[in-house]
């Protein structure tokens, strides 16, 4: 009997049970079973935390402190300068202009920039600026200073009739007109393309400048430059007899299109006769009726 509690007694203290003939070992839970869990979630949550603020970090870093300085000749600051960027810069007052010492400080990101000024008093300056990628730990801003000249601000300006057969860009406020001559424009680089007119059912072949080589000249955000508030330009192109077509800026850019839109002045090489001499050429419509013949001016539109 002794011996039977003695067994009994044995088996308890070394974690076995007998139970109708079968046997099973009652191991301790793990000691650091319940400490393991926690420890891996504030790892997890430290390693995304750290990471967001390292992208917060280079979202900064990303932008570039710029102060505009508009002058009068004298060098005097012009207190409440209207200032326009194209493309718009994010998180920017609905209304930028100098403060009174005429300056504007705001962070832009790296990138081509058009720069439009106006004061009252003021003949307008236009202009393009490239922003600089920050130096490493500097703080200073980078400095675009502007000098307007003292002329009619805010009113019309007269520019001189042009001549017959000249090609007239306009991308006012932003930019003055650019007045092109038959010979101005035979100076360009030209493309050649052919594409199959609707109306004759025959293929043409025409060489001309590419309209997004001639809206560069006024300024026009392409490229990179073409996004955001840009993207809701548009061009207007106007025959001699009153004929307008509008084509989105998108539609002009390379960039984003891969059709082809000149400005030819001549097809099959010779001179395009009544059609001249210049006319608007949109490679991927099916049908040409946005090919304005006797173009007279293109006219961008920035919202």
């Amino acid at each position: 009997m002794w011996r039977r509690q003695l067994r009994f007694n044995r088996n308890r203290r070394c974690g076995t049970r007998r139970d109708s003939g079968l046997s099973a070992d009652i191991s301790p839970p793990p000691r650091y079973a319940s400490t393991m869990r926690p420890s891996q979630f504030r790892v997890a949550l430290f390693c995304i935390v750290s990471f967001a603020s390292f992208a917060l970090q280079a979202q900064q870093a990303a932008t570039t402190p710029v102060t505009i300085r508009v002058s009068d000749p004298t060098g005097a600051g012009i207190p409440h300068a209207q200032i326009r960027l194209v493309p718009a810069p994010e998180q920017a007052p609905a209304k930028l202009e100098t403060d009174d010492h005429g300056q504007l400080t705001l962070n832009l990101k790296t990138g081509g920039y058009a720069l439009f000024v106006s004061a009252q008093g003021f003949a307008k300056d236009t202009r393009h600026i490239d922003i600089a990628a920050p130096e490493v730990q500097a703080s200073a801003s980078q400095v675009v200073t502007v000098v307007l000249e003292v002329g009619r601000g805010g009113g019309p300006t007269v520019y001189s009739t042009p001549v017959e057969g000249s090609l007239t860009l306009t991308a006012d406020p932003y930019h003055a007109p650019l007045v092109l001559s038959p010979a101005d424009f035979r100076g360009l680089p030209h493309i050649t393309i052919t594409v199959h007119n609707g109306h004759t059912n025959a293929a043409e072949t025409y060489s001309g400048v590419a309209l997004a080589t001639l809206l560069a000249k006024v300024n026009a955000p392409l490229g990179k430059e073409l996004h955001g508030e840009a993207m809701t330009s548009y061009v207007v192109g106007s025959g001699s007899d009153g004929y307008s077509v509008v084509l989105s800026l998108a539609e002009v850019d390379p960039s984003f299109h891969e059709g082809q839109v000149i400005v030819a002045d001549t097809r099959d090489g010779q001179p395009l006769g009544k059609s001249g001499p210049f006319q608007l050429i949109v490679s991927d419509d099916k049908r040409p009726a946005r090919w304005v013949h006797n173009l007279e001016t293109i006219t961008l539109k920035l919202r």
